[in-house]
Order: C-alpha cells, then structure tokens, then sequence
C-alpha cells in the first residue's frame, strides 16, 4: 500500500492515510507499526472536505 501524508505537514508529526476499495486507512506517521484506524471512504472524503472548507 502507498501512504500518502499531507502536503500541509510542516513536520514529521502528521497522519497518513490509504485506500483500499471502500474502505481507507489512517496511521500516525510518527508510530507507522502502531494502530491503523479503517474509515469509511466516504466518511474520509467528508471529513477532508469539511477541513478544505468545501463541507
């Protein structure tokens, strides 16, 4: 899987995120072999919008 991290990171401390069919998968980029966290693709995409300002 490819993880991707924002661009608006400043520094290492962010989170990272994957998709996989419906389904993404968020990780502290920090801890990359702690806890992966499923969300919802489409809940993922409402959260992104609502922080873009566009929810």
């Amino acid at each position: 899987m490819r993880w991707l991290k924002s661009s608006a990171s400043v520094d290492s401390e962010c989170v990272e995120v994957t998709a996989f069919g419906a389904t993404c998968f968020v990780r502290d980029s920090t801890d990359v072999e702690g806890p992966v966290v499923p969300v919802p693709a489409a809940s993922w995409a409402a959260l992104r919008d609502a922080i873009r300002g566009r929810g």
